[in-house]
Parts: structure tokens; C-alpha cells; sequence
């Protein structure tokens, strides 16, 4: 399919995992593909595998002005979409045990990045008549029993961010929606910090039972909601999460 033929997307955290999935989609699609990680030889590694396509690369933090800068400079004054994909874990440290600096480090990565990225590329997306912001939320945005404080509170932010996003901009054609894994098999560090939270959350998954899912699983998704077979979804929370959300 060619469903991007034509179209610029950003992709966060492109150099691994989901973000990397999504990438690959992208541009097996046509897309001009913007993508960004803080890891400047994975990119690297993304761009050698992609040889036919037109992906251009940014490395730093995209919760910095000058990585959001050079990322929006990247789409040459044009832009069709944007997948907030970078993500960080919290140790599934609770509330009594989370130190301030996992707590600040997870809702900058995980809330402040994607929100001054899309705030930076909402010119573009209106001046071209619109387009698809896509977030990724998790499994821990919808419940309170899947990870730790400060990673559950930055994904109900990014899903209340999602939805005030689609409400505001949805009349100047920009779409905002969210995808929400359960576990995926990435190399986002899932440590755990806690005994005593390892003691509440484990045994709860183990009974629901959640699959592994592979990254490209959710790529998929997130291409469905960046594409225009999607026009009539906005402000959608779409859980990719092997049945999770109905145990």
C-alpha cells in the first residue's frame, strides 16, 4: 500500500521499539519520514535499513527546544502527521516510594516531549489543511494497576492531552487519538524497583493473562490512525493490548 505517498510524518523514539515499527511502516508506505531518537546510532541503523526511502534523521531530546526545532525544520514547511512514540518506565515504584527525580524524568519524557512537539507541528498540520497526531498511551492511562505512579500518571496525562488536543483542533482538520499497548516486546527498561508493588501488580497480570505483543503489531495501529482510513476517528483512545482491557 502506498497509503503515505506524498505525506511527512514524525516519528518519536524512531530508534527502537514501537517507534522504529512505526517508522518502518511509515515508509514501506511512501512516507517522507521524519524520525527522532536520543540515540543518534540508531537512527542511523533505521536510515541504512530503509535505502529506497526518504527518511531524514534528528537525534536529541525532543522534550528540547533546539532537538523540536531541527525535527519541525526536517519537514521542509510541510506536514501531514506526527506519532509521539518515545516513552520511558518508572521502576512500577508507588506513590510512597517514587523519588522526585524518576517522577519529573518519567512526565517530561513521557508528557512534556510529546506535548511541545505537538504544540510545534500544529502550524504545519493546520496550515496544510490538517492532519493525524497519534500518541502513545499504555494499558496504565485506562487503569491504575499497571505500573508505578509516575509512569500512570504521565499516560492519563497524554490520554486527557489526546483528547483536549482533538476537541480543540478537530474543526481546523487535525485529528488527535491515542493507541494504548499492554506489554510489548521493545527494550524499553521495565525494571522493577519494588517489592512491594511487584507484589500488588504481578500477580493481577499473570491472572488477566496479557500476551507479548511484537512492536510491529502496534505500528500497525498507530499507521491506521496517522492514515486517512481513519478520517471519521478523532479524539479515540484505541487499546492494542491483546484483550487486556477486558479482563
Amino acid at each position: 500500500m502506498n497509503r503515505f505517498q506524498g505525506k511527512t510524518v514524525i516519528v518519536t523514539g524512531a530508534g527502537s521499539g514501537i517507534g522504529r515499527a512505526t517508522a518502518v511502516r511509515l515508509a514501506d508506505e511512501g512516507a517522507r519520514v521524519v524520525a527522532t531518537d536520543i540515540v543518534a546510532e540508531r537512527l542511523d541503523e533505521v536510515k541504512a535499513s530503509l535505502p529506497e526511502s526518504d527518511v531524514r534523521t534528528v537525534a536529541g531530546d525532543v522534550a528540547e527546544s533546539r532537538t523540536i526545532d531541527a525535527v519541525i525544520a526536517a519537514c521542509d514547511g510541510e506536514l501531514h502527521g506526527a506519532a509521539n512514540v518515545a516513552g520511558i518506565m518508572d521502576g512500577f515504584l508507588p506513590l510512597g516510594e517514587v523519588d522526585d527525580d524518576t517522577w519529573d524524568r518519567v512526565l517530561r519524557v513521557n508528557v512534556t516531549a510529546p506535548m511541545r512537539l505537538t504544540r510545534a507541528a500544529l502550524p504545519l498540520l493546520v496550515a496544510g489543511g490538517g492532519g493525524s497526531i497519534v500518541n502513545v498511551a499504555s494499558e496504565a492511562g485506562l487503569r491504575g494497576s499497571a505500573a508505578g505512579a509516575a509512569y500512570t500518571a504521565s499516560k492519563h496525562a497524554v490520554i486527557g492531552l489526546t483528547k483536549n488536543t482533538a476537541f480543540m483542533y478537530g474543526p481546523q482538520g487535525v485529528r488527535a487519538n491515542a493507541v494504548a499497548p499492554g506489554a510489548v516486546a521493545t527494550n524499553i527498561e521495565a525494571t522493577v524497583r519494588s517489592d512491594f508493588a511487584a507484589g500488588r501488580v504481578f500477580p493481577l497480570m499473570q491472572a488477566i493473562g496479557s500476551p507479548v505483543a511484537e512492536a510491529e503489531r502496534l505500528a500497525a495501529a498507530i499507521a491506521w490512525l496517522l492514515s486517512d482510513d481513519s478520517l471519521n476517528v478523532n479524539g479515540a483512545i484505541l487499546p492494542s493490548d491483546g484483550g487486556w482491557s477486558v479482563a
